[in-house]
């Protein structure tokens, strides 16, 4: 199963492939998609689902798992984030693949074994757990974790259902 983790942002989406075979967890790839800050709003959004859905062409993943983020510094945060959400889940659900979503508290418990870990102490679990050659950069990072947390979460699932 390839699953892509997606941590979305206005400025950069963040987004990370792995494979899950059997009990081992295979990176295939990782990166951001950055938007021009100079393009007007809608534009951006755009750039974030073209980018997105190139991605979703290229590895053909079987699921999509995307950051429920509920933090923002001002409403106009908050309000760009859950836009840019949309726009990745869009990405996804127009193409027929299931989107499932974590919140932090559930994604950081999965990689690290608590909701409370520190950002580099999720940045060095995925590096350890992916056999990385370096940390990846924050928000490939953060949407590697994700996409392991929903590879965690769909095996429980699976457990739980037999």
């Amino acid at each position: 199963m390839i699953i892509l983790g997606i941590d979305p942002g206005s400025r950069k989406t963040g987004y990370g492939l792995i494979s899950k075979q059997g009990n081992r967890l295979i990176h295939i790839d990782n990166g951001a998609i950055f938007t021009k800050a100079s393009n007007e709003f809608p534009q951006r959004l755009e750039e974030i689902f073209s980018g997105l859905s190139t991605i979703i062409a290229q590895y053909q993943p079987d699921a999509v798992a995307v950051e429920n983020v509920f933090l923002a510094k001002n409403a106009q945060s908050a309000l760009k984030l859950g836009q840019a959400r949309g726009a990745a889940i869009v990405a996804a659900v127009s193409v027929g693949l299931p989107v499932h979503e974590y919140t932090a508290l559930q994604v950081k418990q999965a990689v690290v074994g608590t909701g409370r870990a520190e950002k580099v102490q999720v940045q060095q679990m995925i590096k350890a757990l992916l056999n990385l050659p370096e940390v990846a950069q924050e928000d490939a990072s953060d949407a590697l974790a994700v996409a392991i947390c929903h590879a965690h979460s769909a095996s429980m699932n699976r457990l739980m259902r037999a």
